[in-house]
């Protein structure tokens, strides 16, 4: 990737404190030479955000009128990038710049690198409980181990990413729809491993682990259902249908009766079976006349 310009997109909201160090990290790093723009992308902060950097080379600092998200930012900085690499680092300083050089390397064998972090990491127990948890979920419904899913240090090729910004929502689920909508549509997706600094002193993280944590459980259901139906409508038809065998047989061998729980049972699991493959037909033909549209 070493001829190929790099737009940096840095999603901030009330970053003041950390974004100037942040951006002059970037500019300083081994790949400074083919970055051809620092996108920052002031989400609503009302702490002056961004308000410093006009004198950096490089720089473009893009003010949304108020606070959207940092999915929404993103997509800000995806429309505008002139890029055709790009490289998504949060503000905070938890990201280190100088792995930057290392995500674009690997752009030569995969269209998104995701810098994952690794177990020396400094993160809290409460949230690496909760990302497992998200991983573990997401790499049964997906097929394929996900070392980290919710990075937001990440590289990607733009026209690529661009195939799915009606799916990135505005919150902060961006990183983990466009990990499992690149891997479900068969793009070759790699996972770096990097170490993620603390976060500076009087910064803090503007996720809410419960409220977007549910979000993030019903986002990866909805991708996958998106991408591979039969992967969340056979398991629940398996399970309906094993228990009103159960309940069936049961009441058979002690009654010698059908029983009507179990005959429910067993018609709904043979309902979503047959739904299942109703909807994976529609994907299969949904990404078909998507591909078709693309050429």
């Amino acid at each position: 990737m070493n001829n190929v310009r790099v737009s940096v997109i840095i999603p901030a909201y009330n970053e003041a404190k950390t974004i100037r160090d942040v951006v002059q990290e970037i500019l300083a790093c081994p790949a400074a030479d083919q970055i051809a723009e620092v996108l920052v992308i002031d989400d609503g902060s009302t702490d002056g955000t961004g308000e410093d950097l006009e004198d950096l080379p490089k720089v473009r600092v893009v003010r949304q009128p108020y606070n959207k998200g940092n999915g929404a930012a993103i997509k800000t900085g995806l429309r505008m990038a002139q890029g055709d690499a790009i490289v998504v680092i949060d503000g905070d300083g938890q990201h280190p710049p100088a792995d930057v050089p290392c995500l674009l390397e690997q752009l030569d064998r995969y269209d998104l690198v995701v810098g994952a972090r690794d177990e020396e990491s400094q993160t809290t127990a409460f949230r690496d409980v909760g990302n497992l948890l998200l991983r573990r979920f997401a790499s049964f419904l997906i097929e394929r181990e996900i070392p980290d899913l919710t990075s937001g240090f990440r590289a990607f090729k733009r026209t690529l990413a661009l195939e799915f910004i009606h799916l990135y929502p505005n919150g902060f689920s961006f990183p983990s729809t466009i990990t499992l909508a690149f891997i479900a549509s068969g793009y070759s997706v790699g996972f770096l491993p990097y170490r993620s600094l603390r976060r500076k002193p009087g910064t803090k993280s503007k996720i809410r682990p419960f409220s977007d944590g549910a979000r993030f459980l019903m986002l990866i259901t909805r991708l996958v259902t998106l991408f591979n139906p039969m992967r969340v409508f056979l398991p629940v038809s398996a399970f309906m249908a094993l228990i009103g065998l159960a309940i069936t047989i049961r009441n058979l061998l002690v009654f010698e009766e059908f029983s009507v729980g179990g005959v429910l049972f067993l018609i709904v699991g043979i309902n979503v079976f047959f739904f299942g493959l109703v909807v994976d037909q529609l994907a299969t033909l949904r990404l078909a006349v998507g591909r078709h549209e693309d050429r």
